[in-house]
């Protein structure tokens, strides 16, 4: 028996993707960035046991069934396949954040799936190749794969449809104060409606400048200016997700308390903060490193539950195994 164990960290996204051009493989309709936020962090086992007739995957204590099963047998099958072999696995995930708020757990999750998987059959690839499997389980998962600040192509098949990273966060520190919001939700079926949105064509042709215009910050190390384009972003993303079939309303009023306060603090004492939300209730706020000890506490004060984050590195393995 083979075990090896591997963690990876979430993502938030600047300049976010919404709706998938090929379900299946996961390819959306356009390009995006993003940044790994740390220390929140997916720390997964996979054991390659021949006594197994069937995967046996436990996700944060939760044997994994229905379309979350469906998402990891994906990514399985495929490193099996690359493997040429038909052993099962045993997996075991665990979070130490909450998943389903809107703090890409299934971006982290996969990353560090693939990774372990990989590592268990001795696969040794690039983290190219990595992010194209990864992506297979969640497309965020491919930027988790790589690290720091990702760039996502998105490609027209598989091998094409990758990561890389732009730069590290000692190449660029970012202060990110995640205040938390606890509100369900589902992003499959964000990304399943985006299109029917009247407002989506709109967005792809807004989307090569937003990507030119965030690429260029993050070259000059820009917080203010990343930090305005992803606000921007998030903006254009809810007004999509709001408008297409289903029409979901994600936001929570404790989100809209915190949007206004950003503003405030920006507009009234001319602080740099920014807000940024992906598909969900709970917010990420950028700024200054220096500054968020105190963007943070004010959020405590006002009755939230608000934890201090960083740019986190690339998927990587690791010794300590969960069984």
């Amino acid at each position: 028996m083979t075990k090896s164990s591997a963690i990876a960290h979430p993502i938030q996204g600047l300049i976010k993707y919404h709706g998938l051009r090929e379900p299946g493989l996961r390819i959306p309709y356009h390009d995006s960035i993003s940044v790994c936020v740390g220390p929140f962090a997916t720390h997964t086992t996979v054991e390659l046991d021949p006594q197994l007739s069937q995967d046996v995957v436990e996700i944060d204590g939760q044997v994994a069934t229905g379309r979350a099963r469906e998402r990891v047998e994906q990514v399985l099958n495929h490193v099996r396949q690359l493997a040429k072999t038909e052993t099962y696995l045993r997996v075991k995930s665990r979070n130490n954040f909450p998943s389903n708020i809107g703090l890409g757990a299934s971006s982290s999750g996969f990353a560090a799936l693939a990774k372990a998987a990989c590592d268990a059959f001795g696969l040794e690839l690039e983290l190219r190749q990595l992010s194209t499997i990864a992506r297979l389980g969640a497309g965020s998962a491919c930027r988790s794969v790589t690290g720091g600040y990702s760039y996502w192509y998105a490609g027209d098949d598989h091998s094409s449809s990758y990561s890389y990273r732009l730069a590290t966060g000692s190449e660029f520190p970012l202060g990110v104060v995640v205040v938390f919001i606890h509100a369900l939700k589902n992003t499959e079926d964000a990304h399943r409606e985006a299109e029917t949105s009247p407002l989506f064509s709109a967005r792809l042709e807004y989307i090569p400048r937003a990507l030119q215009e965030m690429r260029k910050a993050i070259e000059r190390r820009d917080i203010q200016a990343l930090g305005q384009l992803a606000e921007q972003d998030t903006l254009h993303l809810h007004a999509i997700t709001m408008t297409g079939k289903g029409a979901p309303i994600y936001w929570r009023p404790q989100t809209l308390e915190v949007m206004l306060e950003v503003r405030r603090m920006r507009q009234e004492e001319r602080l740099p903060v920014y807000f940024s939300i992906d598909t969900g209730a709970t917010v990420y706020l950028n700024a200054p490193p220096d500054l968020c000890q105190e963007i943070a506490q004010r959020f405590v004060d006002k009755g939230f539950s608000a934890q201090i984050a960083y740019v986190a590195k690339e998927v990587h393995s690791t010794s300590e195994h969960l069984f």
